[in-house]
């Protein structure tokens, strides 16, 4: 298929899948990002402490808890108490593990008597959108790392492997519940915070941030791989600036000193 029949029209914008030089060096560019992420620890460390509520870490697609370690390893490091899905390898099955994921948000709820933040890589992300739309009573705030849930069916680098996992062609939803492929876009009623690369050599960026920013919700541009965001400094920095704010009190990241002293060239 030509690269043509990827691309398609939304107002006089021309949104394309990620150009096959940045699928090729996503792997390189995610080890580089590997490094920056164990010099950058000591930098991190500077970043305020949390206040301990839960945060539930969902993996993207095809990868499972494993490559969400560095992550949650930072986050207690910042004094936040971090969880696993519990699920092994996430293979895009959202209809079948919805209750599963829930049960867990609820546990974890339970367990500390506080609402449970969620951090959603790539599909992940949109699992956890999904969840908080639902659910919202249980979810403090969602953050999402190149989550492509502007155009879940749309382009990318990755629909071969989705369909030699799941038998079915990305472009045939009709497994999927009608309500969640409408609902995919719309943005939780709770506050939410999407990070993005134009680097994203899987997803097409302009799919992973809301169309248009409102009261609670945001977009934050970062540098880097999408196999990397996970590790991504400048990600990890945001996310916990992100989940240091007090519940009820979120204001936009472009608000923050933070935000304007080290994120403002992307506003």
């Amino acid at each position: 298929m030509s690269d043509e029949e990827y691309h398609i029209f939304t107002g006089k914008e021309e949104i394309k899948r990620p150009s096959k030089l940045l699928l090729l060096t996503e792997l390189g560019r995610a080890s580089f990002g590997l490094g920056a992420y164990f010099m950058s620890l000591p930098w991190l460390q500077f970043m305020p402490k949390g206040d301990e509520h839960p945060v539930l870490v969902l993996p993207g697609f095809m990868t499972t808890d494993t490559t969400t370690a560095p992550l949650r390893f930072y986050l207690k490091s910042r004094n936040y108490t971090p969880y696993r899905w519990k699920m092994g390898r996430n293979l895009a099955n959202f209809h079948e593990i919805e209750e599963k994921i829930y049960d867990r948000l609820l546990e974890l709820k339970d367990i500390h008597g506080r609402k449970v933040s969620i951090v959603g890589w790539s599909l992940g992300g949109v699992y956890a959108r999904e969840i908080a739309r639902r659910h919202p009573d249980a979810v403090r705030q969602v953050i999402t790392l190149g989550s492509p849930f502007g155009g879940i069916t749309g382009e990318n680098n990755i629909e071969w492997i989705y369909e030699m996992v799941t038998g079915r062609k990305v472009s045939e939803v009709d497994h999927i519940p009608e309500e969640i492929v409408q609902n995919i876009p719309k943005a939780p009623p709770v506050p939410t915070t999407a990070i993005y690369s134009k680097a994203d050599g899987v997803v097409a960026w302009q799919h992973c941030m809301e169309k248009k920013e409102g009261p609670i919700t945001e977009n934050v541009q970062v540098t880097g791989s999408h196999i990397g965001l996970g590790h991504n400094p400048a990600v990890l920095a945001c996310i916990a600036e992100r989940l240091n704010q007090r519940e009820g009190e979120w204001i936009p990241f472009k608000h923050t000193t933070m935000g304007k002293l080290f994120y403002s060239h992307y506003f």
